[in-house]
């Protein structure tokens, strides 16, 4: 198995790549370098797309089930990845971590209660509680040096009668912070105290760089255990984006079955053929891939803050602990965000998210995705500096 090549640039325009194809909505122009929506340019790995391919073979898809053969996956997965043993019974099949937490809003609140989310954050967190007729409280993340930290003392006052969930990102997306254990240790005592149910998306907890080290927030401690539910998938890790399928663990016996008849009620319990293929490939099969690519990634990484130091000082970038988005801290260019957006669309020509929509403190931010061949990369990042200069003269 491999070595894989990662400065392979494939050619996705056609595909109804949502990254590439939709620049037009998007940015209005074509002209721009896609490193915005968080899927990556690598080829995905060959033991999942083999797998694939074996099934289509098969040429038969009717309806399917479950099989314990993919918790089994999951099992050995967290275990030897995570140090964490997570019994079958507490396993749930969902159709992807976004669906799971409409899931988790629908069973475990009520219309007008509070659900917490810790901006700026993953935005689709925003649209799944106003969409279902919940409010979000916000407790915003804080930025006292080179990496998002949480306000306790915020966020204790906070959480009151009305909040009965916590959406956590771990790791931070767009931040890239990877909680430490005592972080995750302060803000479950705080949702214990209050009896706030912690929804923990932990889609990123495989990309985690060197000196790091995930916490599934779960495995802190038994009654932590019982007041979480923790969501995982490949699809991030192994760029299956659209393979969705995830995993709910629910150690807590009463929020599984409010959680499982959810899901029965929405019908969402018929998972599709295709993507429990790649779930199991890709946890049976993906630990040197994996390997391979987070040390791509860190190169590319290292590349974005040598390389911004150097040619780009108004642009701080925040050094990913986690994931492969990076948040860069735009605010010396002294642009307002329409400014920022419309300076890296029409004269940097690069397409990056515009900071704002994470939420609170994401105005003056953008959002660098730096899963990409490093040749592309550093042409966005040429493009970046040369706008800049231009604006200068």
């Amino acid at each position: 198995m491999g070595p894989y090549n990662f400065d392979e640039i494939i050619q996705r325009e056609g595909t109804h790549a949502v990254k590439y194809d939709l620049r037009p909505k998007i940015f209005g122009t074509e002209e721009v370098i896609p490193l915005w929506v968080a899927d990556m340019d690598f080829r995905t790995p060959d033991f999942i797309a083999e797998a694939i391919r074996r099934r289509v073979a098969h040429e038969l898809y009717g309806y399917t089930f479950v099989p314990e053969s993919f918790y089994e996956s999951l099992q050995s997965w967290l275990k030897e990845r995570h140090g964490w043993d997570v019994p079958r019974e507490w396993m749930l099949y969902c159709p992807g971590v976004v669906p799971a937490l409409v899931v988790a809003l629908l069973s475990f609140t009520a219309p007008g209660e509070g659900v917490l989310v810790q901006p700026p954050v993953y935005y689709p967190f925003f649209s799944v509680i106003t969409n279902n007729g919940r409010m979000a409280v916000e407790n915003p993340l804080e930025l006292p040096s080179d990496r998002l930290c949480m306000n306790d003392d915020h966020l204790a006052l906070c959480l009151d009668e009305r909040v009965k969930l916590m959406f956590l990102c771990s790791p931070h997306n767009p931040g890239g912070t990877v909680w430490r254990r005592e972080e995750l240790a302060r803000l479950g005592e705080l949702c214990l105290q209050n009896k706030t149910i912690i929804i923990s998306d932990e889609i990123h907890a495989d990309l985690v760089f060197s000196g790091h080290e995930h916490c599934p927030t779960a495995s802190l401690t038994e009654a932590l255990a019982q007041n979480t539910v923790t969501l995982v998938s490949p699809n991030k890790t192994f760029n299956i984006a659209v393979l969705s399928a995830s995993v709910a663990i629910i150690p807590n016996g009463e929020l599984f079955v409010r959680f499982k008849k959810t899901l029965e009620n929405l019908h969402w319990t018929i998972p599709n053929i295709f993507a429990i293929t790649a779930f199991e490939a890709a946890y049976r099969g993906g630990e040197k891939w994996l390997e391979q690519l987070l040390a791509y990634l860190e190169g590319n990484l290292n590349h974005v803050m040598d390389f911004m130091a150097q040619e780009i000082p108004g642009i701080k970038p925040i050094r990913l602990e986690g994931t492969y988005l990076i948040w860069l801290d735009c605010r010396d260019l002294g642009m307002t965000p329409e400014a920022l957006k419309a300076f890296m669309i029409g004269q940097a020509r690069v397409g990056l998210n515009e900071g704002s929509m994470f939420g609170t403190g994401g105005a003056g931010f953008q959002r660098l995705n730096i899963a990409c061949p490093r040749s592309v990369l550093h042409e966005a990042l040429a493009r970046i500096a040369a706008g800049i200069n231009k604006m200068r003269v």
